[in-house]
């Protein structure tokens, strides 16, 4: 079996920070699907969704994305109408629910880096979290007896540069834990894949839609920041939180959630 971990970033990987929530954290979420699945299931679905609602077509693509979502901007005007909206949320819940994945969320606190750890720190935040991600999905792939490789969304050129050699760094010279040798024998490639939104990649659009959601949920429990407020955001953290977060030995937080530093 091959299996494809999908990251997105929310947040800044500056190492600077301030107050705001946006500039203090940086949260990477990566969705794991089986290749296969994406194929027969996940991108088919996730299409007859797309083609309901907004009228996708295969020449001009629909793009999910969170925030456009939210607001509900062209193309997603239809969801102005609340019953519209409402039927619509409920049949992605379903499907987040139903489809098969798992996920693995790392934050990092820069504030605290830069409070506690400025003399010691030797790590890009980026680089470290990116890092977190690899140990754990490469233990994904250990259990289930299966390889495979890593995509993001591209950021443009100079910051798809700075990504892919920082990939290609952890491929090449192993992490604080694990040797380069034991990656090889899980990870098809050393290579970090990058693809640019208008490419219509299912996985990345799920990684999108629920990015967010895992660090709302990081703020909520491992911080203590919550704004009191029921959003979507919250179904989406129930649906991660009861069954989707990377689970070993049946210990959620130690595997699907991981704070820095």
């Amino acid at each position: 079996m091959k299996y494809r971990i999908y990251i997105d970033e929310v947040g800044n990987s500056d190492i600077k920070s301030s107050g705001d929530e946006n500039h203090r954290f940086l949260c990477l979420t990566g969705v794991i699907f089986n290749l296969e699945y994406v194929a027969k299931i996940l991108q088919p679905e996730l299409e007859a969704l797309k083609i309901k609602y907004f009228h996708s077509h295969p020449d001009e693509p629909i793009i999910l994305h969170r925030k456009e979502l939210v607001n509900k901007k062209y193309p997603f005007t239809v969801l102005e109408n609340p019953e519209i909206e409402i039927q619509f949320n409920e049949e992605l819940l379903l499907l987040l629910t139903n489809w098969e994945y798992r996920v693995i969320s790392v934050i990092i606190d820069k504030q605290e880096l830069n409070t506690n750890y400025s003399q010691t720190w030797k790590y890009d935040p980026y680089h470290y979290c990116q890092e977190i991600i690899i140990e754990r999905y490469r233990l994904f792939l250990k259990i289930n007896n299966a390889m495979g490789d890593v995509m993001i969304e591209s950021r443009g050129g100079h910051e798809d540069m700075r990504l892919k050699k920082s990939f290609r760094k952890i491929m090449d010279g192993g992490t604080q834990f694990l040797p380069a040798e034991d990656l090889a024998k899980h990870f098809t490639s050393k290579e970090l894949k990058v693809k640019t939104k208008k490419e219509n990649i299912a996985g990345l659009q799920i990684a999108d839609l629920i990015a967010h959601s895992a660090r709302r949920y990081a703020f909520k429990t491992i911080f203590g920041l919550d704004d009191k407020k029921i959003t979507f955001s919250d179904s989406i953290i129930k649906i991660l939180t009861d069954i989707k977060f990377f689970r070993y030995k049946e210990k959620i937080l130690n595997y699907g959630v991981k704070k820095l530093p």
